[in-house]
């Protein structure tokens, strides 16, 4: 695992994260998260939202960019992950043999965008089941076992404003996407200095892959809007902050300031 970022390389993967989201994590978020007793609900969380970003991606693809069967390869992909994340079903060290997609996508042929779309959120789902082994990898070696978690508000309260009309639902759907990645990223890199050295170590290292999804997101929204994407970018922007900064009873990875 490679972790060898300087701090300027730290902050140059930074900046732009920093520059698109409209607030850094609360202090009071980062004092929860620095508790022992937050770390197993981080790492559970954390997992799980590896899972879900794959989730969302092969998403993407089955609905508009492939036809039915690779559609259903992809469903086959992720279902040992989901069976364990869900159903408590399967052996976790056995989950890293499945991070393989063992069927060539084949695009839609009525959508221009479907080839760049199908290219980037297949690569993001293998860097994200790897993460989501890592993850569980390291828990165990700190002796936290994966327990199930109920969902956070945070993405919820992104998707609940996507329009309901084509092409403009996809454009929104990225935007969401890319606000996702971005905040990942700014946690790892807020939270990294107070957490286990392999932990923090690892969040390090996920900075790169995840800034590169969060423009990958928007590279794909731009393309595919008609009328440019700055006015959704920050529409979106603010309700992410509101997510962030407002009172939330439920701590977890992406969960807003912590209610006193």
């Amino acid at each position: 695992m490679n972790t060898t970022l300087s701090k300027s390389e730290i902050e140059t993967l930074l900046t732009p994260i920093n520059g698109f989201l409209h607030c850094t994590t609360p202090d009071s978020w980062l004092q929860r998260a620095k508790q022992p007793e937050s770390l197993p609900i981080l790492l559970r969380d954390h997992m799980v939202c590896e899972l879900k970003a794959a989730q969302s991606a092969m998403l993407l693809i089955r609905r508009y960019a492939v036809d039915e069967a690779s559609g259903n390869a992809l469903l086959q992909w992720l279902k040992p992950y989901e069976d364990f994340t869900y159903r408590l079903v399967g052996d976790w060290q056995q989950l890293a043999q499945n991070n393989k997609l063992n069927k060539r996508m084949v695009p839609k042929s009525d959508k221009p965008y479907s080839q760049e779309l199908i290219d980037k959120m297949v690569l993001l789902i293998k860097e994200e089941l790897h993460h989501f082994y890592q993850v569980l990898e390291i828990s165990h070696e700190l002796g936290i076992e994966y327990d199930k978690l109920t969902s956070s508000r945070y993405a919820r309260g992104l998707l609940t404003h996507v329009r309901t009309y084509e092409p403009a639902a996809l454009v929104d759907k990225l935007i969401c996407g890319a606000y996702i990645e971005a905040r990942s990223c700014e946690r790892f890199a807020a939270i990294a200095p107070y957490v286990d050295s392999r932990l923090g170590n690892f969040y390090i290292s996920l900075l790169r892959s995840e800034a590169r999804h969060y423009q990958d997101y928007l590279t794909l929204a731009a393309q595919i809007s008609d009328t440019g994407i700055s006015d959704r970018v920050a529409f979106f922007g603010d309700i992410e902050r509101k997510l962030i900064e407002s009172p939330d009873d439920d701590f977890k990875f992406h969960s807003g300031a912590p209610a006193a």
